[in-house]
């Protein structure tokens, strides 16, 4: 067995607590994806029978979180009556962002008194992944360091960035820590949607919205910012041309 799977098995053999809390971003507009998305918010739109929303909901249960947080403007309606229908077994808490869209830190800071544990988990309700060779979640928990981090980023090797047609978000160190793409420059890493927060990240926001960006870099610039390699798959479903591509994707797995 090669170095690197011998390590890959240990992290996959730690026992991991994940947080029992998690924050879901289902606020957007998904302009992307229209015009699916003109009648429908992108957390509900299908992707292999099932929303993209309740696949992120799924994995949250299966990996141990009891509680999920979602903001929501576009739509809001919509996204509430579905999640108040299914019997996904989580408890379900609205942050309202109808009168203002809050962006992603935003969105973080307004519903941070409704986020019960820190650190707490962040996703983006358009994720779509499968796992390595353990669960995703956990395998990202193991690697939390409570006094080395405020964030800790789930990344996926560009190359493997199943529909993803960027150049990339992050360079990554040997001890984890991130620094940004350089403007015009290729990175290795792309930004899952998928992260493990401290509050305080949070600390001293702008007011208003405002971008999870401005939070990262200050994070980033006190080397409190690190990343972690998904082992299995991901998938980019960003737009309405990516959905067939994913399913295709998915009945090969």
């Amino acid at each position: 067995m090669s170095q690197a799977k011998r390590a890959l098995r240990l992290r996959a053999e730690v026992p991991a607590e994940v947080p029992k809390t998690a924050m879901i971003m289902a606020a957007g507009l998904g302009k992307r994806m229209r015009p699916l998305t003109a009648t429908k918010p992108k957390p509900l739109i299908e992707v292999g029978g099932k929303a993209l929303l309740d696949h992120v909901l799924e994995r949250l249960r299966m990996a141990g979180v009891r509680k999920v947080v979602v903001n929501v403007h576009y739509l809001a309606e919509s996204l509430e009556a579905h999640l108040m229908s299914r019997p996904h077994g989580l408890d379900v808490v609205i942050s309202d962002e109808r009168d203002l869209l809050m962006e992603t830190g935003g969105g973080l800071v307004k519903a941070a008194p409704l986020i019960d544990c820190d650190p707490f988990l962040a996703l983006n309700s358009d994720n779509l992944w499968i796992d390595g060779p353990a669960d995703t979640l956990k395998l990202l928990a193991s690697q939390w360091d409570d006094s080395r981090m405020d964030a800790l980023l789930l990344l996926v090797p560009l190359a493997r960035a199943l529909n993803h047609r960027g150049m990339g978000d992050f360079h990554m160190d040997k001890t984890g820590r991130l620094r940004r793409r350089e403007r015009s420059h290729v990175a290795p890493f792309v930004f899952t949607g998928i992260q493990i927060v401290s509050k305080r990240l949070l600390r001293d926001p702008p007011t208003g919205p405002f971008s999870t960006n401005l939070l990262w870099d200050r994070a980033i610039d006190e080397g409190r910012c690190f990343g972690a390699v998904h082992q299995g798959l991901w998938f980019d479903v960003g737009t309405p041309e990516c959905i067939q591509l994913t399913e295709t994707a998915l009945e090969n797995v």
